[in-house]
């Protein structure tokens, strides 16, 4: 990697339910270290599955989740993780919820959330809360409605998780320092060979055909889903349905069929104000957007 990049200097410490961003304190940086961060269901499984398997050559035996943990999540406790990854001779990949660099649409998100809170079992709710102790107000049980999950979402500033475009445009903002790749859900998803090759050369990973069409296969929604014991924390036991529960669907546009042309404008009033023109409009349309109107 090019040695003109620069590391990010932590301004603040957040401690919720969720976070305990002290954690990052402790980690001893190595020059190649590769950081994934997104907002919650904005591709914090697939992208740590991509660079996985680019940089263990397209290998389907390798499990990503156990290499690659949240690390500012409270649970499991910091020296198990920090232990973990400084073991790790491989070129390390960590992810954190704290700001985002992979992102999509608030409305598409939507779906998403709803399913991973509201299929979450009794052990997901004893382990966010409560272990190691409580932090702040609890986290609870959603409200089976989508839509009323979604207006309290954007009414309650993310609730119940955190900001959504306080998190993405931290991000924004320094979009263009050379260690920084914002990646968009639906470009990527619309185009996976292409947007792999480009995370590969970020990375400077060389990948021959024959080992791109593996990780090609194996960073498929499809693999994901048909392995998902692989693929979700803890094989899914924090889920009524397992891991299945946990990989859901990756389909943007659901949000169509739930919120009314009201909510809509809503949101997207909020986006304009909270995050500015150019940077609402990439979170719409992404690079697609950006190549039509170049057209």
């Amino acid at each position: 990697m090019s040695s003109d990049r620069r590391w990010l200097q932590k301004a603040r410490e957040l401690h919720n339910h969720h976070f305990d961003s002290t954690v990052w304190n402790g980690f001893a940086f190595r020059p190649d270290d590769v950081v994934i961060a997104t907002y919650a269901k904005f591709g914090t499984t697939w992208t740590p599955q991509i660079v996985g398997q680019l940089v263990f050559g397209g290998d389907p035996s390798v499990k990503v989740v156990e290499l690659s943990p949240w690390l500012d999540l409270r649970v499991p406790e910091k020296k198990i993780k920090l232990d973990l990854l400084e073991a790790q001779t491989h070129r390390r990949f960590v992810k954190t919820h704290l700001p985002v660099d992979v992102a999509r649409g608030g409305r598409d998100v939507m779906g998403s959330m709803h399913n991973h809170h509201v299929c979450a079992n009794d052990l997901w709710y004893r382990l966010i809360n409560d272990t190691p102790g409580r932090v702040g107000p609890p986290i609870e049980r959603p409200r089976s409605d989508v839509r009323a999950y979604f207006l309290d979402w954007l009414d309650g500033n993310g609730y119940p998780f955190w900001p959504f475009c306080k998190n993405f445009r931290s991000w924004w903002a320094i979009r263009d320092l050379p260690n920084v790749l914002l990646l968009y859900y639906p470009d990527m998803e619309g185009d996976l060979p292409g947007w792999v090759a480009r995370i590969a050369r970020f990375l400077d990973i060389p990948v021959d055909n024959e080992t791109m069409q593996r990780v090609l296969e194996h960073a498929s929604f499809a693999w994901m889903k048909a392995h998902a014991d692989d693929a979700a924390p803890l094989e899914g036991v924090c889920w009524n349905g397992g891991a299945g529960d946990f990989i859901h669907e990756c389909t943007n546009g659901r949000w169509r069929d739930v919120l009314t042309s009201g909510d809509c404008d809503r949101y997207e009033q909020c986006a304009l104000a909270e995050l500015g023109t150019e940077c609402a409009r990439w979170l719409a349309e992404g690079a697609r957007g950006q190549s039509a109107r170049a057209a």
